[in-house]
């Protein structure tokens, strides 16, 4: 599966690559672009073959440099330009209850933008040459679709001193804010990626979709209802066939073969 500005390839270990391909704009988050995004994320979760989707970037330095400004100071009505908001919200979403687990591999700058798309992500791995920040404010904009998933991330005076000073941070900087999992040299970054997607491949689908969903479910609920929540989802796992496959495999020292889902 391809589009123009987003390429979609499976391989053998489960391992959809999602790849940002607009190196000319920066990979700017345009409607095309988040149009193709929603699409080829839609085809990975309906599709059994996947086991973890990794977000990548075509651009050496930039993975994205986040919302398209073009369109934000053009001149159509405002009614239209509102009318397209609605694909960040459904992006973000979709990235939560995808089922399967969404890395970023963040090749290079993760700005605006982009760096609420690698939050909504489920782990994030990182060139060390790679900057983060959101600097709408130093161009007249801020960053409110994505401030949600900044506080849910960032410490309050933290989100607010990226929110509002606009300065960019560094990898090293973003490991210590814990808003990356993994910073390592850039001769290093494709290599990393491929091991840590080839290594939650050969966990169990079913287990990491029940997990996931729980997740995603319970993350802004009180603790009395997430534990209730999850209590269920723990009797859940406990009728499935892997979690008996999983404990078995382990006692007499082999591989588990999972289930399809």
């Amino acid at each position: 599966m391809a589009g123009e500005l987003v390429r979609y390839e499976l391989d053998e270990h489960g391992v959809a690559v999602v790849t940002l391909d607009d190196p000319d704009t920066r990979n700017a988050l345009s409607d095309e672009l988040l149009d193709e995004l929603l699409d080829v994320l839609h085809a990975a979760k309906a599709d059994d073959d996947v086991r973890v989707v990794v977000l990548a970037s075509s651009h050496e330095r930039i993975f994205s440099a986040g919302g398209n400004l073009k369109a934000f100071a053009d001149d159509r009505p405002a009614v239209t330009k509102y009318a397209g908001l609605y694909r960040f919200p459904r992006l973000f979403k979709l990235i939560g209850g995808l089922g399967k687990p969404v890395l970023c591999a963040a090749g290079g700058d993760v700005l605006a933008g982009a760096f609420g798309l690698a939050l909504a992500c489920d782990l994030v791995v990182t060139k060390e040459s790679a900057r983060f920040g959101c600097p709408e404010i130093n161009v007249g904009a801020f960053p409110f679709m994505i401030s949600a998933l900044i506080y849910r991330n960032v410490d309050r005076m933290k989100a607010n001193e990226l929110m509002m000073l606009g300065d960019k941070i560094t990898a090293a900087e973003a490991r210590e804010l814990g808003i990356v999992n993994k910073v390592v040299p850039d001769e290093e970054f494709d290599g990393a990626v491929r091991d840590w997607a080839r290594r939650i491949a050969v966990k169990s689908p079913l287990l990491m979709k029940l997990g996931k969903d729980a997740i995603n479910s319970t993350r802004d609920l009180s603790l009395d209802a997430a534990l209730d929540h999850l209590q269920g989802q723990l009797a859940l796992a406990f009728t499935t066939e892997d979690l008996t496959e999983g404990v078995r495999a382990f006692r007499e020292k082999r591989e588990p073969v999972w289930s399809r889902r």
